[in-house]
């Protein structure tokens, strides 16, 4: 093996966030206060949303995000099987049961179609859209459903679908900002929506301090010393997008000539935040050929949701499927040249000398 990994993922920093974060601790002030409201106001404004709350977390935003829809004890959320389980602790965080739904085969995007039986037969009160790897999800579709949706930028933010920038979509929508996400400020996420009932009820929902205690609130909040490095973030976020997507590109004429394993859909609206390779056999023997030749990769998830619950793989099919062959690959704004070369070469070793 070689002694120095590629890695698989890695954050993109640089003096300029270095030098935010500085003159917030300069400043003295560190919690939630001006540099919060402004990075909310330039989210809010990147994604064409009308609001903006900045959180703790990706699954904060989540979870407060279902409370402000109203989503309680008694009610489920419907998500897909094949995605982090940040939805499950969010949707039990409010007290929900979350319903599973399998994937579209070929984006691994939720099924818009098993989507719209699965509302009719068990009644969710709401529904979690995530665009996977940087993929969008086809919002029209979503947009015609009789539920409220939550369109999870987790992994998109920066992507465009249909002329509109992802995070545009549904009764609201989630952004994560941990540190090796499309914009990273090391934690946070926010909630974005249109409407101003959503938006009070998140701001209110993820503080207490100064408010009566006649309902549980929470300490969800945002510091300006994250929110500063977010915002220098928000503004290489293209550059980010542009350098991910060239690396795609080098991947995709490289693999595309390999029998034996199929590359992701090349769309014009991707931004590769994951760049997964469909492998035949086994995802882990594959991943484990590649880190013999000094390239660390990984399952794109950790484990489908369907067997998190003790539910049959035969239920989702495409899900299963996925998760037994997708390999995701290094691909970041930091990942060099000469790293880019050294993961075309680990793939076509364990593509072609298996």
């Amino acid at each position: 093996m070689s002694e120095r990994l590629v890695a698989h993922s890695r954050p993109t920093m640089g003096e300029g966030e270095a030098e935010a974060a500085a003159r917030v601790v300069r400043s003295g002030l560190l919690a939630q206060g001006p540099e919060v409201e402004l990075f909310e106001a330039e989210v809010a404004s990147f994604t064409g949303r009308r609001f903006a709350v900045a959180v703790s977390s990706g699954t904060a935003a989540l979870h407060l995000g279902l409370l402000a829809l109203g989503v309680g004890s008694g009610d489920c959320v419907a998500i897909p099987s094949y995605v982090c389980t940040a939805l499950l602790h969010a949707i039990w965080a409010a007290g929900a049961e979350p319903v599973l739904c399998d994937v579209n085969p070929q984006t691994r995007n939720i099924d818009a179609d098993l989507l719209d039986r699965l509302i009719k037969i068990k009644r969710p009160r709401a529904a979690i859209i995530p665009h996977m790897f940087g993929l969008p999800a086809s919002t029209e579709a979503f947009d015609a459903l009789s539920i409220p949706y939550i369109e999870d930028c987790a992994m998109s933010i920066g992507a465009h679908h249909a002329g509109r920038p992802l995070g545009s979509h549904g009764a609201l929508s989630i952004c994560s900002f941990y540190a090796t996400k499309m914009l990273g400020a090391g934690e946070g996420g926010m909630v974005l929506t249109d409407d101003e009932g959503i938006a009070l009820a998140a701001r209110e929902l993820r503080e207490y301090d100064g408010a009566p205690a006649h309902r549980l609130r929470f300490n969800a909040k945002m510091t300006d010393l994250h929110a500063a490095v977010g915002r220098v973030q928000l503004r290489r976020l293209p550059e980010f997008v542009a350098r991910r997507r060239e690396v795609a590109q080098l991947y995709q004429e490289e693999f595309i000539s390999f029998s034996n394993v199929k590359t992701p859909l090349d769309n014009s609206e991707h931004i590769y935040y994951r760049y997964v390779l469909k492998v035949v056999g086994q995802a882990e023997v594959f991943i484990e050929r590649l880190e013999k030749s000094g390239v660390a990769a990984r399952r794109p998830i950790y484990n489908p949701l369907h067997r998190e619950l003790g539910l049959a793989d035969g239920e989702y099919p495409h899900t299963t499927a996925a998760f037994e062959c997708d390999v995701s690959l290094p691909i970041y704004p930091t990942l060099i040249d000469s790293e880019a070369r050294c993961v075309l070469a680990a793939v076509r070793n364990a593509a072609l000398h298996p």
